[in-house]
């Protein structure tokens, strides 16, 4: 498949930085939850309103890979999949032993036996984050379907697929039968492994998301025609999703009493109203970011964190790690405004680290 020559999309670049920003946040508002009496508003912000940043990167992934090339020519395969798997697949596999390695240090977990490291590789189980790697992977495999599906996909089709992903989505995660069914499977049992870690692999729990973001890449232009001419409908869209979100959330606490941990945990991306909040984000900011004029100040912010946004991703939990044993040991509690100042301290040790590397890496290849 040949790819077409277009112009560069810095848009791209800066939805990947604020969404790893996101990313940070939900797993900082994690630790903030250690906390037995949190401020609701703050892990409002941290877990729920964040939730869009998770989905979000394959929307963007799958925008730029179906942004350059030409449906109508051949699929080279194999180039492909060396391509792609040298960016993601390589990455997993050298950050899942380290974080291994690491965990063995600093927690004592032991070095994993070789059935259980081929567990812990398939199901992206090293580290918290890194079952998003495990479903990219499983996106490359499978692109040969998402070609065909994009070159066949309609209207009424994407209806279709975004009322079958919202059944799927919400069977998956609410099903009470699923749940009884796990928790009734022996320990050792290799179907309740997989049906425990379903949403570590199973990438019909983001198709839609993916092929949304597919078939915009594919009619770029007309999308962004579409994105100029409605720029308040979008806004609004966004807007309003983001407030029956966080009503969803403040409703499972106020009036169903919900405990703060099990509402984060039923008020998140593949619930209907995340799912709705995460396709409005997504659309919400490619026009913010293609259409509307941003200060330079501002862009050369959004282009730094898009470009360290890759490793940020990989390397935050050894950030948040470090910085929670600091809070330990100097007798701080994880209170909203050290909460704050937590997230803020992770991503710029995060950034650091990435801009340090970079620069030594450059230093080594004498650029």
């Amino acid at each position: 498949m040949q790819k077409i020559q277009k112009p560069y999309l810095p848009s791209i670049k800066y939805i990947r930085g604020v969404s790893m920003l996101g990313v940070v946040a939900i797993h900082v508002g994690a630790q903030y939850l250690t906390n037995p009496t949190p401020n609701f508003h703050l892990v409002a912000i941290l877990e729920i309103a964040s939730r869009f940043s998770v989905p979000i990167f394959f929307f963007i992934s799958a925008f730029g890979l179906f942004y350059k090339i030409d449906l109508n020519a051949p699929f080279d395969y194999k180039k492909f999949l060396r391509r792609r798997f040298n960016a993601v697949l390589i990455p997993y596999l050298f950050w899942s032993v380290l974080y291994i390695v690491h965990d063995n240090y600093f927690y004592g977990t032991g070095i994993p036996a070789p059935a259980y490291a081929v567990q812990i590789l398939f199901f992206g189980l090293a580290k918290y984050q890194l079952y998003f790697l495990v479903l990219l992977v499983w996106f490359y495999l499978l692109m040969p379907i998402w070609i065909k599906l994009m070159r066949q996909m309609t209207r009424g089709k994407f209806f279709a697929l975004f009322v079958a992903q919202i059944a799927f989505n919400y069977f998956s995660s609410y099903n009470l039968e699923l749940v009884n069914l796990i928790a009734s499977l022996p320990q050792d049992s290799l179907l309740k492994l997989f049906l425990q870690w379903r949403l570590n692999y199973i990438v019909l729990h983001y198709v839609f998301i993916f092929l949304l973001g597919g078939f915009f890449g594919v009619h770029s232009q007309k999308f962004f025609q579409w994105l100029n001419a409605r720029k308040k409908i979008i806004a609004t869209s966004f807007v309003t999703t983001l407030i029956f979100f966080l009503g969803y959330f403040y409703w499972l606490i106020y009036a169903k009493n919900y405990d703060i941990l099990s509402a984060v945990n039923t008020a998140h991306q593949l619930s209907p109203l995340g799912f709705l909040y995460t396709i409005a984000t997504s659309i919400f900011l490619f026009m913010l970011f293609q259409c509307l004029e941003i200060p330079s100040t501002i862009q050369s912010l959004l282009n730094y964190l898009g470009t360290h946004s890759y490793f940020v991703y990989l390397f935050h939990p050894l950030a948040i790690t470090y910085l929670s044993k600091w809070l330990a040991e100097s007798g701080r509690l994880m209170t909203a405004p050290n909460t704050i100042i937590f997230f803020v301290a992770t991503a710029l040790m995060s950034l650091a680290a990435s801009s340090i590397l970079r620069f030594v890496m450059k230093k080594i290849s004498g650029r």
